[in-house]
């Protein structure tokens, strides 16, 4: 999902208002809402693919995960540098750039035979997908000349944003249902080449500008996650005093450390620390950070329950989640509304108590339930409870910032969004993980040999294990939602008359 998508790095300091004059604006509004739909439907396609993969390349259940987390952390790790690679050195250079790193990523992924080529492949999609995005949003400011014009272009460009997720679970079902897993790599292949093409043609350059690219303060940041994930994976396949998972979660926590160190004393620094100073922005940005953590266990864990356990094809996964996607774009609308009359704090605070309460719901489920008595009723409440958050998070977190600065506060969301959802997945499946070992363990023979034999009986011991897995990873989930809600109630102040009439909340 994504949300609330503006201009990342200085873009917002330098006044479009004379963007200059181009011949195909139709054509330039397609490539760069193209480009952004391929994007943002990366980070969902795969999920329906996920048990196929699995299959195919030999997926243990907790590597399985990085292939939605080595995408995300590229992407939330240096969305912010991106930007600011842009700004320096030209957008529509830039936006060829990510562009072409993506397409090149997809291609080598699509013919991966083992768990290393698939996830380091994924990991490129991620820094292609940074500078892409980024660069292709400030690309409308310096294209389309403000007014009507660029309204409707932030338009079309919002609404590619908000549906690429539910058209990457769609087309992720038709594409491995009908092709193979493979496809939905391949298929960003011939759309980034177009891009590619099509676009010095019709984007024009803007001036690269003097400056410097905080790299310390980037990759301090995204590999200090990275490592923290998988300190915490790897405690899941062995445990939490190995030697190997101590030593990277502590190198974790210090290069985290350093990149706070890095900047709070960077004169280029891309997260600037007096950014959290408001107390209702870091609040919604804590808040962000957990909603993302919690929500990533639906899809990722349901997209393998459909399928795995309640046998659904691919294609039949992929529609199980359209009812979450009209949810959501129902339930934003009329939030956006409301707001107007009860300014954002109330909508913020029920929200979280509105999903967690789905995941309480969702965690009941059992391996001999219907989607219809079992799946739809949680994942339509949990789709209520993330429509009505995230817009006025969104309003809150941009409400207030210095107009140099519009664009870090918005975008320091979706890298929340980004990273704490792979901090959760990580925690969530070694939850998972832990209890569908203790289940097949004490579900073993007399002889004590694990039911994985084939088998009727085998195969319904082994859906119950890992149904209860997943059971408990929605529980956790849950909780973790409930501190969003802690988190509204604790440090969101903010009223009716903070948030100015003409800010419009971005897609969900």
């Amino acid at each position: 999902m994504s949300y609330a998508p503006t201009e990342i790095g200085d873009a917002p300091r330098r006044a479009d208002h004379a963007a200059p004059v181009h011949r195909h604006l139709g054509l330039a509004l397609a490539i760069i809402s193209t480009a952004q739909l391929m994007v943002v439907l990366d980070a969902t396609i795969v999920n329906i693919a996920l048990p196929s993969i699995r299959r195919e390349l030999h997926f243990s259940p907790v590597s399985l995960e990085w292939v939605i987390n080595g995408y995300a952390l590229a992407f939330g790790g240096l969305l912010l540098l991106g930007g600011r690679a842009g700004d320096l050195f030209g957008r529509r250079r830039m936006f060829i750039v990510g562009v072409g790193l993506f397409t090149l990523a997809s291609l080598l992924g699509g013919f991966a035979t083992n768990e290393s080529w698939l996830i380091t492949t994924r990991v490129l999609q991620g820094v292609g997908g940074a500078i892409a995005s980024p660069t292709a949003l400030s690309l409308i400011t310096s294209t389309f000349p403000e007014g009507p014009a660029r309204n409707r272009a932030m338009g079309v460009y919002a609404a590619m944003s908000g549906a690429g997720s539910s058209i990457g679970l769609l087309l992720g079902g038709i594409l491995t249902d009908v092709a193979s897993w493979r496809w939905v790599l391949f298929v960003n292949v011939p759309i980034g080449l177009a891009v590619a093409l099509i676009a010095p043609r019709v984007l024009g350059e803007t001036e690269s500008h003097p400056g410097h690219l905080d790299l310390p303060g980037a990759f301090s940041v995204t590999g200090g996650m990275t490592l923290l994930v998988y300190g915490l994976t790897h405690a899941a396949t062995t445990s939490w005093s190995n030697g190997l998972t101590v030593t990277t979660l502590a190198v974790a926590v210090a290069l985290l450390a350093a990149f706070v160190a890095i900047e709070a004393r960077s004169p280029h620094a891309i997260m600037p620390l007096h950014i959290f100073a408001n107390r209702n922005r870091s609040g919604s940005y804590v808040m962000m950070l957990v909603i993302g953590a919690a929500l990533f266990s639906m899809f990722f864990f349901l997209t393998q329950f459909v399928q795995n356990v309640m046998g659904f094809s691919p294609l039949k996964a992929g529609v199980v989640f359209l009812p979450v996607s009209a949810a959501i774009a129902v339930v934003a609308g009329l939030t956006a509304r409301m707001i107007a009359r009860t300014g954002p704090r109330p909508p913020m605070t029920v929200g979280p108590l509105v999903a967690a309460g789905g995941l309480f719901w969702l965690s009941h489920v059992q391996a001999d339930s219907t989607y219809v008595g079992g799946v739809l009723g949680p994942i339509i409440v949990i789709a209520v409870g993330i429509g009505v958050t995230f817009v006025p998070l969104t309003l809150t977190a941009v409400s207030g910032v210095r107009r140099d600065e519009a664009g870090l506060a918005s975008a320091l969301l979706n890298t929340g969004q980004q990273i704490g959802g792979s901090l959760g997945l990580a925690v969530l499946v070694t939850v998972a993980t832990a209890v569908i070992k203790d289940r097949l363990t004490s579900a073993t023979h007399p002889a004590g040999t694990a039911v994985t034999s084939a088998g009727s009986a085998a195969r319904h011991a082994l859906n119950v294990a890992t149904t209860a897995g997943y059971d408990r990873a929605f529980l956790v989930g849950a909780f973790v939602a409930l501190a969003g809600f802690v988190v509204a109630v604790v440090t969101i102040r903010v009223r009716k008359s903070d948030i100015p009439s003409g800010v419009a909340p971005g897609p969900v």
